[in-house]
């Protein structure tokens, strides 16, 4: 594609408040999600992964979907009660100050989304998937209004992750140092309002923040002028999250996927499963909750494919080096630089997903063996104490 053609795509993509400055870093710019995002900075995928790892990246996530939440009523129990008609998890037992992962589920038990879900007193901010938020929002509509006031919040949203994060970011917040894994604070930036959430999409510690359009670009440059603080694009964020394990919707998991078959029993608690104090009641509950006491058909699982070479989604997966027909297939693959390895997931038949299995992957014409693991490839390094 020739650069005019580029530059015709590019103006018909949305643009987060970041994007000039993006520009002004000399990123490689690409389509995602609708916007017009940075794929990744002079310093290249490798070594943003790098650093990320051993300093502190910043990355533009002001694409995704934020929602705020109220019961028309103003009782935090009306709103956690619509919530859970909708989401498998519990939303009436989230302190104030603390966040969860949910997601949202159709009639058949397949995932529509995953979402994270903050408490501020008697109301739920809410952070969905940038390429569903249109979706997201039209569904809880659909199925709140009558109980709850949604608002749609046009915002910047920066997220700071690595080992560097907390100190880095304490330099502007001091608040920060207080916060653990999960928690969720209300704090002034640059004179505004603006939401501090500590969790993260690559297994290490780092904070979420989500802030005024008009300061979100001078506060990313404030950032950025901290030593140690580097532009980290989304090719970088991926591999980063492929090593920690974690799910991208729409690749590891979607409406075909139950969150049993995805992996993600442990964010369905005691109290919404068989026998808990609010069994049930949300969209898909017979099959989920089924798959929880008996197993599901097929498993997420890691693979580590032998030799260096890469496998990408898409790639087949046999039983054996001569089987005729797959038994799944690779839903993210790539090679881990942290991990100094090849690294895929992808769903095989229960049977074969337990760690120590030995399956075959389709690599150019070749079957080479993999490992059947269990996620992450690296260690997460969230601040929980």
């Amino acid at each position: 594609m020739n650069q005019p053609a580029q530059t015709a795509v590019s103006e018909l993509l949305r643009r987060t408040p970041l994007h000039a400055l993006h520009l002004s870093l000399g990123a490689r710019m690409g389509p995602f999600a609708g916007y017009d995002m940075p794929i990744q900075y002079p310093l290249g995928v490798l070594k943003e992964h790098l650093h990320t790892r051993a300093a502190a990246g910043l990355f533009d996530v002001s694409h995704m979907g934020q929602l705020r939440l109220k019961a028309h009523s103003g009782a935090y129990a009306d709103l956690a009660a619509a919530l859970e008609t909708l989401l498998p998890v519990d939303v009436a037992g989230l302190a104030s100050g603390r966040q969860r992962y949910g997601f949202l589920i159709d009639d058949a038990g397949g995932v529509l989304d995953d979402l994270m879900l903050a408490r501020f007193g008697d109301e739920i901010f809410l952070v969905c998937n940038a390429a569903r938020k249109a979706h997201d929002e039209a569904f809880l509509r659909a199925r709140l209004s009558q109980d709850c006031e949604i608002e749609t919040l046009d915002r910047g949203l920066i997220a700071l992750q690595g080992p560097g994060a907390e100190e880095a970011l304490a330099r502007l917040a001091p608040a920060v140092t207080a916060m653990r894994f999960m928690d969720a604070r209300e704090l002034e930036i640059m004179g505004e309002a603006c939401i501090a959430t500590r969790s993260g999409y690559t297994g290490e510690d780092g904070f979420e923040l989500s802030l005024p359009t008009s300061i979100a670009p001078a506060f990313a440059e404030k950032l950025l002028a901290i030593a140690g603080v580097a532009p980290i694009g989304l090719g970088a964020r991926d591999s980063l999250r492929l090593e920690a394990g974690l799910c991208l919707y729409g690749a590891d998991m979607d409406e075909t996927t139950s969150p049993i078959e995805a992996g993600l029993a442990w964010a369905i608690p005691k109290c919404r499963r068989r026998g808990g104090a609010r069994a049930g009641g949300f969209p898909g509950a017979e099959r989920i909750l089924g798959e929880i006491e008996t197993g599901a058909p097929r498993r997420r699982v890691g693979l580590l494919p032998e030799g260096r070479a890469p496998i990408r989604a898409g790639a087949e997966i046999f039983a054996n080096d001569s089987d005729a027909a797959p038994i799944g297939r690779v839903t993210s693959g790539g090679f881990g630089p942290s991990a100094d390895a090849p690294i895929c997931m992808g769903y095989l038949p229960a049977e074969l997903a337990t760690p120590g299995a030995r399956v075959f992957v389709e690599l150019r014409g070749k079957r080479p063996q993999a490992d059947v693991v269990e996620p992450p490839f690296v260690q997460h390094r969230y601040k929980r104490g």
